[in-house]
């Protein structure tokens, strides 16, 4: 009777009877959990009023713990999983980690796999259970730390009270009051603290944030740039620290035990379900710069965790190719002229192919002809001399300072970066490869045209092709 009154009889709920008895079964179980109708917020700002219930689940963790928790319920159950939340205290802060985002967003391999009638409410809970007692998904604040905490809580209300703040900036206080070009470096690696040096060295921003999302004190790089004291980059391990970036470098790797390439990639993309909703929040105008393996997947993950629109989500991709091969042709084999239009693009690694931009017409067909020839013999020994330089940490650091200083200094200066090369080249797939593009301090603000090569074309296809094949098998 209870839950029949959450349904009238003009309830979008699709599958009443069904959903009754599971959420029978949930208050059987679990009599502690409250049953509310209210607004939920999704991420594109729609809305709906839907069934949610909280409470707090056993958790043994060395001790027992009662892990708050928030599910809601979407129309279409028990064909759709719920949409799970923790719903920490003013004195808990979120530990994100594989299951859990910054947000406090639970993800689990069942609700991945979520098939009626397999799949129940109570064996969700079950499973939720058991993934707390591997990693603890909450910690207790310090009472100077819980004033930090009150953001989140607040954003958390916000969907509850069926508010969005899509729109809305972040509030930090004065700390980064004057801080006009502000770049955060997620992760502490090799890669991220050469970046910050990079970014540093070509004095690019005001101030660089190195979030250093490893377990444990300050060690390592982190530790020697602290006591260095590089000028204005400050190190934090709070994804608040990032707010209002407006450049947010993503370097971090999985270093998981995985033992296909299809599982290294998979752990990549759980790490970044816990990082890409958190920067997104916190600097909602930035461009994303992703440095992380594999490149193009990478971006492509980055773009869809963050609903950032295409041109402000961009990778790395072959910006060092392409700045080695121009600099090899200028001072190595003296083709300065051909230097000028050439980049490499395509896939990062073993796939990356040369091309030229559309702006040089030639006569008649035998001199362009004579003149391709030509082209591509430089071209080839060119890319064998480029074959021979490995791309080090502080070689990809100077190319992230690179291009961080296009976008922050709008230079609209052309580099070869992953972008989304759908509609390109007879592209159809939602797939990343390095394409020739404008950069300013929206990302992408235009794609330089190429020359027309059915080779390049056809490689750039075959690229294309198999990536969007290794994205199919992953889940996000």
């Amino acid at each position: 009777k209870l839950f029949s009154l959450f349904f009238s009889p003009a309830s979008q709920y699709k599958f009443r009877d069904l959903t009754i008895e599971e959420l029978k079964n949930v208050s059987k179980t679990y009599p502690n959990f409250t049953f509310s109708m209210n607004t939920y917020t999704f991420k594109d700002g729609s809305q709906k009023d839907l069934l949610n219930f909280s409470g707090t689940v056993p958790v043994k963790y060395g001790n027992a713990y009662n892990i708050p928790i928030c599910l809601w319920i979407l129309d279409s159950h028990p064909f759709a999983p719920p949409i799970c939340f923790l719903k920490p205290t003013a004195n808990m802060g979120i530990s994100v980690g594989k299951h859990v985002d910054a947000r406090g967003r639970i993800y689990l391999p069942y609700l991945q796999n979520w098939s009626h009638p397999k799949s129940t409410l109570t064996g969700l809970i079950k499973e939720m259970i058991a993934k707390f007692e591997e990693e603890l998904p909450l910690y207790s604040l310090s009472s100077s730390d819980a004033a930090r905490q009150s953001e989140l809580l607040s954003y958390i209300a916000k969907i509850t009270e069926g508010e969005t703040d899509m729109k809305s900036r972040s509030k930090t206080g004065d700390k980064n009051e004057g801080c006009f070009n502000k770049i955060t470096v997620v992760g502490a690696g090799d890669l991220g603290i050469a970046c910050v040096l990079a970014v540093a060295a070509k004095d690019v921003a005001d101030k660089v944030v190195l979030l250093d999302l490893s377990d444990g004190a300050a060690k390592g790089g982190t530790m020697d740039l602290e006591i260095f004291a590089v000028p204005n980059v400050e190190i934090n391990k709070d994804f608040s620290a990032s707010a209002d970036s407006k450049v947010v470098v993503l370097t971090v790797n999985s270093l998981g035990n995985a033992q296909t390439y299809l599982d290294v990639i998979q752990s990549n993309v759980d790490l970044f379900r816990g990082i890409i909703p958190a920067v997104s929040h916190y600097s909602q105008n930035a461009v994303l710069l992703v440095a992380s393996h594999p490149v193009e997947v990478m971006t492509f993950v980055s773009w869809k965790l963050s609903s950032f629109p295409k041109s402000r989500v961009i990778g790395v991709g072959a910006n060092l190719d392409s700045e080695r091969f121009q600099y090899i042709l200028t001072n190595l084999l003296k083709a300065e002229v051909l230097a000028k239009d050439a980049w490499v693009i395509g896939e990062q690694g073993e796939d990356k192919v040369p091309s030229w931009t559309s702006c040089n017409v030639v006569a008649n067909q035998t001199e362009a002809m004579a003149a391709h020839n030509s082209r591509e013999k430089v071209a080839n020994r060119a890319m064998e001399v480029l074959k021979g330089k490995g791309q080090r940490s502080w070689s990809v650091g100077l190319s992230v300072a690179d291009l961080t200083d296009s976008i922050l200094k709008d230079k609209r200066k052309v580099h070869s970066v992953s972008t989304l090369a759908k509609g390109c080249c007879n592209i159809n797939s939602e797939v990343f490869l390095s394409l020739p593009c404008v950069l300013g301090t929206s990302g992408v603000i235009e794609m330089v045209r190429l020359e027309e090569d059915p080779l390049v074309q056809e490689k750039l296809q075959s690229s294309a092709g198999s990536i969007h094949d290794l994205q199919q098998q992953l889940k996000l």
